[in-house]
């Protein structure tokens, strides 16, 4: 090149060498990486790029139209400066990922037109020598990788390649947001400010809303003693710490307190606070808001919210899209499980750039017990190796939570240190505001006819068309909810209840001599149970798992207003015949064995008999069962089967406003819209294969190029129910 200039980067008359780039990026690595891969992760950001001191990319960045291979080369010579395969290999997958995302690793026998680690690994390169004048390799101690790897107590090799994939994808999101941040910096400007929290401030927020409750009534006084033994407990050195407290004993605000002791007194950098649905984020959204002010700048991230939509200062939308990006911030992060385990299970940089930004953090996990089955060894060892190895310590809720001391040493790292926080249990029974009453086989007409009876009423059903069934015979003041309806429309109908339960109350306080007008009926499927919190006179809950029915029973006399609520557990008559699930079964034995089925102990047996009954399904979806060695994990291939919440379900989007009908107008004339798929989230349904079908029968759905399908006809959509597989306007001639 002439005078030997070597161009990253380019933007009119400006330019960024190779030298500069690679150099920052070093450096932002070692300021990402733990001690022990610090060296290590830097010379991955150092020899990143060094395929840009090809002939062939200096003539294409200046313009020429030609194709250029440039990250085999830092991975071809990263492996010349290291000796041991766990170094070579962990390097090679990140430098050869570092635009398209980290590959599988392949076979021996791959060719060299395979886009495999191994293949790509045989492609011939042009001359890169210039870097040797320019670039200083730093020494590298392969012994501290080899030390994290082995440690542990680990016995088999899954666990080794289980561990070794997790480093792979730290050192590939210190090395993938190091190349982010530097190029940004380049072509933006760099973003010195960040989103942050005053938790001192927080802290002192929280403390005096808790000391303004008032603990008159036995109730209040011992969820303020359950509260205080949380708290006293949560000074125990751990890694991870079970709050284990009943419905209505103040989970979110404790958790909250604890959160910050822990931010604060051991120099953490962020809460990471993980909430299992979209559905219920923004009432915890509002929860801390409301409650810390302008003391927190709260990043929400999560699938169904857009800050471009709302309006916001230059300044401070600048500071969430670099934060929603890589979450570099100080602050409180709100997002969903989703998001968080994708961040870790995923291949791209896109998720991954998060991953390092979990280290120094306290993350909390509301309704643990929600974990997929399918997918707990994997999410266990996620925590695992972030609170033993990035400094971060986690806190999982839950009002049913099973044994997680003995689940991390079943199928994560044996070593990790678990605390329960709630020790002395004693004081549970105060909670139980329910009784939880069998009626066995009932019709759906009879339900109906039951739940007529009382001023408020929650049925929750198992399925979808079993909801819309019930709904269409009740009468008076009636709520659907299902994902049949969009999530802007979800969201709607729970305030809705919310705004009308209260305004029943303040009318009828005795719940006495209600007109049937103004008596309120409820029907859902189980999407309330999690963290929807009203507060209804009585629950019917069909026949499902145990920690759904008590879950259903969170919503039942609530506020505990009165001595005992009712939830009435049954059967649909019409299944008599069907098998039912395991679930079903194991509640079903659990419902005769025990006289309180919401005793710890009746608890603590249905997830004995659920994990020992799925232990195959446990470890179904962990990495380590899809390869045989270091050198042939398919990061590719597990990436796109990752999908926590599994389903054999297809989203439809339906327009609901002028936004999305914009959106969708846009891209049928031929428009490039940004993050499309995630902007239309929340006006979205879901509906099995053969519904789908019924509808492109019809001709009602269109498939777009971006991978989702929509329904062109609004008359196969019911605000009330949601979408409707014939339509209401048919005319007979």
């Amino acid at each position: 090149m002439k005078n030997n200039i070597f161009i990253a980067h380019k933007e009119d008359n400006r330019i960024q060498t190779v030298k500069e780039h690679s150099t920052n990026t070093a450096r932002y690595c070692d300021s990402f990486s733990i001690s022990k891969l610090k060296p290590m992760i830097s010379q991955i950001g150092l020899f990143h790029d060094i395929g840009k001191y090809q002939n062939s990319f200096q003539k294409r960045i200046l313009g020429e139209n030609i194709q250029v291979e440039h990250s085999v080369c830092g991975a071809l010579e990263f492996n010349k400066t290291v000796k041991l395969p766990p170094s070579k290999l962990l390097a090679s997958y990140c430098i050869l990922g570092h635009h398209t995302g980290i590959p599988d690793g392949g076979n021996f026998s791959d060719s060299e037109d395979m886009i495999t680690l191994q293949g790509r690994l045989k492609r011939n390169v042009e001359n890169y020598d210039g870097y040797k004048e320019e670039l200083i390799p730093v020494t590298i101690d392969e012994k501290n990788l080899l030390d994290l790897l082995q440690g542990d107590n680990l016995k088999t090799k899954e666990e080794l390649i289980d561990k070794f994939t997790f480093f792979t994808r730290y050192a590939f999101s210190c090395l993938t947001d190091a190349d982010s941040l530097d190029t940004s910096d380049f072509y933006n400007g760099k973003c010195s400010e960040k989103l942050t929290s005053d938790y001192i401030a927080c802290l002192d927020d929280i403390n005096k809303r808790l000391a303004g409750f008032e603990c008159l009534t036995e109730l209040q006084k011992t969820r303020s003693q359950l509260q205080n033994q949380v708290y006293y407990n949560s000074s125990a050195e751990g890694e991870v710490y079970c709050i284990n407290m009943p419905t209505g004993s103040g989970k979110t605000l404790c958790s909250m307190k604890i959160a910050l002791e822990k931010v604060i007194n051991t120099n953490k950098k962020r809460i990471i606070y993980v909430i299992p649905y979209n559905s219920i984020i923004d009432q915890t959204v509002d929860i801390f808001e409301n409650l810390f002010g302008e003391h927190s700048q709260i990043l929400r991230h999560q699938s169904t919210f857009f800050y471009e939509e709302r309006e916001y200062s230059e300044d401070y939308s600048k500071k969430v899209k670099y934060a929603v990006e890589n979450w570099d911030c100080e602050t409180i992060i709100i997002t969903t499980a989703v998001q968080f385990f994708e961040s870790i299970y995923k291949n791209k940089r896109s998720s991954l750039r998060k991953l390092h930004n979990m280290q120094d953090s306290i993350i909390v996990f509301d309704e643990v017990h929600l974990l997929p089955v399918e997918y707990l060894q994997p999410c266990l060892q996620a925590i695992s190796y972030i609170t033993k190895y990035l400094n971060s310590e986690a806190i999982f809720l839950s009002a049913t939570m099973p044994d997680f001391e003995d689940l991390f040493k079943q199928y994560a790292l044996p070593t990790t240190k678990v605390e329960t926080l709630v020790k002395d249990k004693k004081s549970f029974s105060e909670f139980n505001k329910c009784n939880y009453i069998n009626i066995g086989y009932k019709s759906l007409e009879s339900i109906v006819q039951q739940a007529n009876e009382f001023s408020s009423s929650l049925i929750i059903v198992n399925k979808k068309e079993t909801a819309r069934r019930i709904y269409n015979l009740c009468t008076g003041r009636k709520y659907h909810l299902s994902t049949y309806m969009t999530a802007i429309d979800r969201q709607k109908v729970i305030q809705s209840i919310k705004d009308e339960l209260q305004i029943l109350e303040a009318e009828y306080p005795d719940f006495n001599n209600i007109p049937d007008n103004r008596k309120i009926t409820i029907v859902s499927t189980s999407l309330i149970e999690a963290g929807v919190d009203i507060d209804v006179y009585t629950v019917f809950r069909e026949l499902t798992g145990l920690d759904s029915i008590l879950q259903s029973g969170g919503r039942c006399n609530r506020e505990g207003k009165r001595k005992k609520g009712n939830v009435y557990i049954f059967k649909q008559e019409a299944d008599k015949s069907r098998i039912k699930s395991m679930k079903q079964n194991i509640t079903e034995g659990l419902i005769e064995e025990f006289d309180d089925i919401s005793s710890p102990e009746c608890i603590s047996e249905f997830y004995n008999r659920v994990y020992n009954t799925n232990s195959d399904k446990i470890v179904k979806h962990t990495i380590s069962k899809e390869c045989n060695g270091l050198d042939d994990i398919p990061f590719a291939s597990y990436a796109k089967k990752f999908n926590l919440i599994e389903s054999d379900k297809i989203s439809v989007v339906v327009p609901r406003d002028d936004y999305s009908r914009n959106l969708l107008n846009c891209i049928e004339s031929g428009g490039i819209v940004k993050d499309l798929n995630r902007k239309l989230q929340k006006y979205t349904c879901s509906i099995s294969e053969n519904e789908y079908n019924e509808l492109e029968k019809q001709g009602v759905v269109n498939y777009t190029e971006y991978g989702f399908c929509y329904l062109t006809n609004d008359s196969y959509y019911v605000e009330d129910t949601g979408i409707v597989f014939e339509a209401s306007d048919y005319f007979i001639w």
